[in-house]
């Protein structure tokens, strides 16, 4: 009982060195003494004009975020679609409590208005 104990605590003791190693490297490998060109701005090549921290609107990630869930919904609901002749009724009622709350959650974003653009 004891030597799973002390696996737990050697792998514990390695997930507390790894990231102190990979910063500690980084910081070794580091530019000691940067050049002006590489602390400017680079946008695709073009000279920036006027300010480069633009604040973006919160929107945009927000639509961005439910691009994602739905788009992770298609990834669940496809294998479903492949099997769907060889599930039997609770499968069946977990696909569709499955849908029910996605469309619920769009319901929600719609009507919070969250897929409009102004």
């Amino acid at each position: 009982m004891l030597e799973h104990y002390g696996l737990i605590g050697a792998l514990a003791l390695i997930a507390l060195i790894f990231p102190f190693v990979g910063v500690g490297v980084a910081w070794l490998l580091r530019p000691k003494r940067p050049d002006p060109i590489k602390n400017s701005v680079y946008e695709c090549g073009v000279e920036t004009i006027g300010d480069t921290w633009v604040q973006f609107r919160a929107q945009y990630y927000l639509f961005a975020l439910i691009f994602v869930v739905f788009d992770v919904e298609i990834m669940f609901l496809f294998p479903i679609a492949v099997a769907f002749q060889r599930l039997d009724m609770m499968q069946v009622f977990y696909v569709i409590l499955f849908v029910v709350l996605l469309a619920d959650g769009l319901l929600y974003a719609w009507r919070k208005k969250a897929l409009e653009w102004q």
